[in-house]
């Protein structure tokens, strides 16, 4: 799994126990996750479908650099599923893991609608394909 995303928690992220707000964190995985479906599949029109069960396993507090870590596990013919994993990037504790977040392609009329896509794609291949060479 590549971590790419870092954020840093402030303390508008905060609960009233001073710790990360959950809700905080769920809203930047699935902001996260939708980029990534996009730019796996193409397309800008993608909707969250479903996220699997949560469970927090470490808290993170004001300071604390969290990185959220994403990567497609399926591709389905209209959808992509994605696990995600939540670290601290100083102690590399991890603070959650989302087994299954699947997203749908959606077509122009905003029903799903087939991507064509069955493997990941990195930065490096699209460069390529574009005729872009590093």
């Amino acid at each position: 799994m590549n971590f790419h995303t870092r954020k840093w928690v402030k303390p508008e992220d905060l609960n009233p126990n001073g710790t990360l707000f959950g809700g905080s964190l769920l809203r930047w995985i699935d902001e996260e996750a939708a980029i990534y479906a996009i730019v796996q599949l193409g397309n800008q029109r993608v909707v969250t479908k479903y996220i699997s069960e949560i469970n927090f396993v470490s808290a993170s507090r004001q300071g604390d650099i969290i990185e959220l870590g994403i990567t497609a596990t399926e591709f389905g013919r209209t959808s992509i599923t994605l696990t995600c994993e939540v670290r601290n990037k100083i102690t590399r504790k991890s603070i959650l893991t989302v087994e299954k977040m699947v997203f749908v392609n959606l077509g122009e009329d905003g029903l799903p609608a087939p991507h064509g896509r069955t493997e990941i794609k990195y930065v490096k291949d699209q460069f390529q394909e574009d005729g872009i060479s590093e």
